[in-house]
């Protein structure tokens, strides 16, 4: 299942491109097609019952991950209302916010970057109707990386199988992280379990999403998804593979990394 748009992603469907629903890519390490998908599909981000469905039955147990992952990394209890307070977090293809609106909730000061235009005029208004303060921004990974700003954390769910360089796209990501900052990344294994689940199963059997949404040669080991990490000079710490329990309809963390999972990295505590 997807979050996000590729450097864009925060999703996990598929539309059509529409003329001005993308922004400039040139130079960006980024497939246009993908952020077109995601932008087509924008004013239904927050339909539970839509294409995004996956991704709001997903949201739970990644947030569980999450919050966790950042508490122990940055040595936070993790406990109270808003555990989260104060701290600077980058959302990578925030898509229409399903995952930086419950860690704004948290009591991060959130960023949500995604190429999308029109995934980002949906996220910002669904924010403000909610009396959330989220600076969401149409904006590359490249150019946030070059402006200098810096972050305490940063998330990356279900991107870096949508772009063309995913060792390239995780060190340019990893330039926005504070010394000591980490970094909490999700993806989909390519094993035949992930075939058979992932795409013959999700979108051909019970079309939970539409076909064509995975490309399963872009898919990242947990071994891959660690070297690109390691070659950022990012030390993963905490890994977890999410499962699908149909009896009961909801995704939950587990040992089990064949299929989709999430690493948790730190940054060398260093200038």
């Amino acid at each position: 299942m997807r979050n996000a748009s590729p450097n864009t992603l925060s999703g996990n469907s598929i539309g059509d491109a529409r003329p001005g629903n993308v922004s400039a890519t040139a130079n960006v390490n980024v497939d246009p097609a993908e952020v077109a998908r995601f932008g087509a599909l924008a004013a239904r981000w927050w339909d539970a019952d839509g294409e995004f469905r996956p991704l709001h039955q997903l949201g739970p147990a990644r947030l569980c991950f999450i919050r966790s992952a950042i508490s122990e990394a940055l040595g936070l209890s993790g406990t109270g209302l808003k555990p989260l307070k104060g701290l600077r977090l980058l959302d990578i293809g925030s898509g229409g916010g399903l995952v930086s609106e419950p860690l704004a909730r948290l009591g991060a000061q959130v960023t949500g970057i995604d190429l999308a235009e029109d995934s980002v005029a949906a996220a910002k208004a669904h924010a403000e109707a909610g009396g959330l303060t989220i600076d969401y921004r149409v904006q590359s990974i490249e150019a946030l990386a070059d402006s200098g700003e810096r972050f305490d954390a940063v998330v990356c769910l279900e991107v870096v199988e949508h772009v063309p360089d995913p060792g390239a796209f995780l060190n340019t990501a990893a330039r926005t992280l504070e010394p000591g900052g980490i970094m909490v990344t999700s993806t989909l294994s390519r094993t035949l379990k992930s075939y058979a689940l992932a795409i013959l199963g999700a979108e051909y059997f019970l079309r939970w999403v539409p076909r064509g949404t995975h490309q399963w040669d872009r898919f990242l080991t947990p071994e891959e998804l660690t070297g690109h990490l390691e070659a950022a000079d990012l030390t993963p710490f905490k890994t977890s593979g999410l499962v699908y329990d149909p009896l009961s309809g909801r995704w939950s963390l587990s040992d089990d990394m064949d299929v989709n999972y999430l690493i948790g990295a730190r940054k060398l505590d260093v200038a």
